[in-house]
């Protein structure tokens, strides 16, 4: 929620903090202890979430050839609480935890690509990940994860149907079974060149709610967009650890 400098980063085994919010794992349980001024109120957002995976992958997804881009799905399922300091924010339910890793900008490999990950009825997930690489090349990747960690590579993927745009007109695809278009339930995050959001698909004839993100990578190069960012985003260069 906050840019800040390197000062402000340090980083454990078990630990990875950057300014007063961090993210720390016991060996079963990963805490995100959040101390933030939310944007745009600028109001105290505190407390924690914890993760509760029930198997961790060694799955490392390559999103292009050479390495420079990898998908990391830690936890494709699991159990989460959540407790904050805002009325309506406590709760517990389903998620999951994952993380991209790169060396490269996106925008420089990347043109446009959709993520999605959909809860099985066998306490597993399916997940989608659809790229088009500024090389002229594809990725088109599902993989089903099972409640104990094993995945296995969908090799006969559900075509990508067409959904209706974001609020920003972002293009957005989902992959569902033939003959039912994939639909938004409720957004999420809507921004000029992302959007996020809960859709309902069905895959292999089971019928599923679960998260969709859109990426335009040719909008957020533009001169017009980046700047935009920093308005966006607090800054806190000078923060360092008392």
């Amino acid at each position: 929620m906050t840019d800040r400098g390197q000062a402000a980063l340090r980083q454990s085994r078990e630990t990875f903090e950057v300014g007063p919010s961090k993210l720390t794992w016991t060996g079963q349980d990963l805490h995100v202890d959040i101390d933030e001024l939310a944007w745009p109120r600028m109001h105290r957002l505190k407390g924690r979430i914890t993760v509760h995976p029930t198997a961790i992958t060694d799955v490392e997804l390559p999103l292009k050839a050479d390495g420079s881009h990898v998908w990391r799905p830690f936890a494709p399922s699991a159990d989460i609480t959540v407790d904050l300091n805002q009325p309506g924010w406590q709760w517990a339910g389903h998620g999951y935890f994952d993380a991209n890793f790169g060396t490269a900008a996106l925008e420089d490999d990347f043109r446009y690509w959709t993520w999605a990950r959909f809860p099985s009825g066998d306490n597993g997930a399916y997940c989608f990940y659809d790229a088009d690489l500024r090389d002229g090349s594809e990725l088109a990747v599902g993989m089903k994860f099972h409640e104990d960690g094993r995945v296995d590579m969908l090799e006969d993927l559900p075509p990508r149907q067409r959904m209706r745009r974001s609020l920003w007109t972002v293009r957005r695809e989902m992959r569902s079974d033939a003959g039912f278009r994939p639909y938004q339930d409720h957004g999420m995050l809507d921004a000029p060149f992302y959007c996020r959001s809960a859709v309902k698909t069905r895959i292999h004839g089971e019928e599923t709610l679960g998260v969709h993100e859109a990426l335009d990578l040719d909008r957020f190069a533009t001169k017009l967009i980046k700047p935009m960012l920093a308005c966006r985003v607090p800054r806190r260069a000078g923060w360092k650890f008392g």
